[in-house]
């Protein structure tokens, strides 16, 4: 059961979405829980409901204080609802789903209240939202074997092979001699290459290889094709899938990747152009493949001018690149403006050229974006630091900030930023402890 898009969910279910966001940001996290769980009783299916939901939970647990004797207390106190939806999944697994986001509120940590929830929505058929709720616990039991490799399990039936992979190494890391995991991560490896290569209709990775052309292909294709030969042979075979199967815009994707690789952008762009009239329709991902196409061109274009010695017309032809940005930018967000991807990439452009307002209006919309939450809120915050509205920005990164559990390189980026405003506003020991919290982890980070 595919998970349900904000603009595709009922209004109801929009509207309550909203309201609950709303009171999120406002720090009203007992309202926004309950909003937000009545929009998933209207519209199970809505992922991004789901996710703010579980990180209003995890920030009101936080507050109140966490810890084991906590898990233990709430694992008592919620026996009875656990012991009632694992006899109710079966024959009415939403009714135990619903009870599992119940018991999520009490302590969205909870080992056996996520196992529940789990389980519960793979019996309802919504796994995206058990790996959803993996994620997270992967990300505060990061040691926990047999969770790692539910989650590997559930990428693996939900053709997500990458993802998979990446668990499989976590668990390899943990247990390096453990046979099991080499097995599991040699298989997961397999597939991930199979699904790149364009073989996801075989039924298994022997069934490739029984040919030896597609073998050869593929090995190829996992050196990540650096010779000039194995394009060669590589674009032959796909020209001819192409050939066979004209209406397989997979295939003319890829034909149109391989000659961006080798350097024939001319003809990346007659059949990236190809593809779209083959769809009938308008196709953002394909038109967004199109436009990196053309910047490539102009950076060759730019290079060869260099080369030359005509700095005035390289020049030029730069300024014409950033003008084709922003223009394809916003024709793109006019034609599709419900994509949240192409606001964010238009909020980064405009933040880039100095217009602060414009952008922070892309970065308010984009946020509502799982992918690019974060991301729009640091950028939000780069903004209003720009306008001198410090207190402000510095709102924007402690939204960002208490939602990233793990320290990555965007968690260290608003940490950083963090501390330059408070630098900013004469708060030099504040300053430090963001420095300190960051050099902690990566002392070597800018």
């Amino acid at each position: 059961m595919p998970e349900v898009s904000l603009d595709e969910a009922p209004r109801k279910a929009r509207d309550l979405f909203d309201k609950g966001f709303a009171a999120l940001e406002r720090g009203n996290l007992d309202y926004a829980m309950d909003i937000l769980f009545g929009a998933l009783e209207i519209e199970p299916k809505l992922l991004q409901a789901r996710k703010f939901l579980r990180a209003a939970q995890v920030r009101k647990f936080k507050e109140s204080g966490s810890g084991s004797f906590k898990h233990l207390v709430t694992s008592l106190s919620g026996l009875p609802t656990l012991l009632a939806a694992k006899a109710s999944m079966k024959k009415k697994p939403l009714h135990a789903l619903a009870s599992a986001e119940k018991l999520m509120r009490m302590d969205p940590l909870n080992k056996s209240f996520m196992s529940l929830l789990d389980h519960a929505a793979v019996a309802a058929g919504m796994p995206e939202v058990a790996i959803q709720t993996l994620e997270i616990a992967k990300e505060h039991y990061p040691n926990d074997i047999p969770l790692i490799r539910r989650l590997a399990k559930l990428y693996l039936d939900t053709n997500q092979p990458q993802q998979a992979r990446s668990c499989y190494e976590d668990v390899m890391r943990l247990k390096p001699n453990d046979p099991k995991a080499l097995k599991d991560l040699k298989d997961a490896s397999a597939l991930d290459t199979m699904k790149k290569g364009g073989w996801s209709e075989a039924s298994s990775y022997r069934d490739v290889m029984k040919d030896g052309k597609e073998a050869v292909l593929l090995e190829q294709e996992a050196k990540a094709v650096k010779s000039g030969k194995d394009l060669e042979v590589l674009i032959r075979d796909t020209r001819a899938k192409v050939q066979r199967e004209p209406d397989n815009v997979n295939y003319k994707r890829t034909l149109a990747d391989l000659y961006t690789k080798d350097g024939q952008l001319d003809k990346a762009l007659e059949v990236l152009k190809e593809a779209l009239e083959t769809t009938g329709r308008a196709d953002p991902q394909i038109e967004r493949g199109i436009a990196l196409v053309r910047v490539k061109q102009f950076d060759v274009e730019i290079a060869r001018l260099e080369s030359a010695g005509n700095a005035a017309a390289a020049k030029a032809k730069a300024e014409e690149k950033d003008r084709f940005l922003l223009t394809d930018a916003t024709d793109r967000v006019q034609r599709y403006p419900n994509d949240l991807q192409f606001r964010y990439d238009l909020g980064v452009l405009l933040f880039q050229r100095g217009q602060l307002n414009e952008a922070i209006r892309e970065f308010q919309i984009s946020q509502r974006n799982p992918q690019r939450r974060t991301r729009s809120l640091y950028y939000m915050a780069l903004c209003f630091k720009h306008k001198n509205q410090h207190d402000i920005a510095m709102e924007q990164l402690e939204k960002a900030s208490s939602e990233l559990h793990v320290m990555d390189d965007t968690k260290k980026d608003i940490l950083y930023e963090m501390g330059i405003i408070s630098e900013l506003m004469k708060q030099p020991a504040k300053a430090a402890g963001f420095f300190k919290e960051i050099y902690s982890v990566d002392i070597g980070f800018k």
